[in-house]
């Protein structure tokens, strides 16, 4: 069982960067792999970024080369930095872990197990 809680959300403007946290229970948390999603109204849920326990990362192509997705394990947390907001990037984000994930796969939302209840982010000027 994994418990997520997602924190740092907000309102910012477009062009500013935000950090959003998910952090982890359990004593096995090195073993899942973790992503991000976001939902905006009317819109389906999307992948943003993942990240397995040694590191290797996935990124959707609407953020790459503007956020970022890292994990600490010891501290049972994975951080996405996210850079150069705009508008199209509002959305309830949220964290989800997930243990099986053959190659190509960290993408796919129904191999995620456990889910955090989301953080709102909004960009608007």
């Amino acid at each position: 069982q994994v418990q997520l809680e997602e924190s740092g959300g907000g309102l910012v403007r477009p062009g500013d960067s935000l950090r959003l946290s998910c952090a982890a229970s359990g004593r096995t948390f090195s073993t899942y792999v973790i992503g991000w999603f976001r939902q905006a109204p009317g819109q389906e849920r999307e992948i943003v970024a993942a990240v397995r326990g040694n590191g290797g990362s996935y990124y959707a192509d609407f953020v790459k080369g503007r956020f970022i997705i890292s994990r600490d394990n010891r501290k049972n947390t994975v951080d996405l930095e996210m850079n150069n907001l705009n508008a199209n990037d509002t959305a309830v984000y949220s964290c989800a872990a997930g243990r099986t994930f053959p190659a190509g796969t960290m993408a796919t939302s129904r191999r995620y197990e456990y889910w955090g209840q989301g953080t709102q982010v909004t960009v608007s000027s």
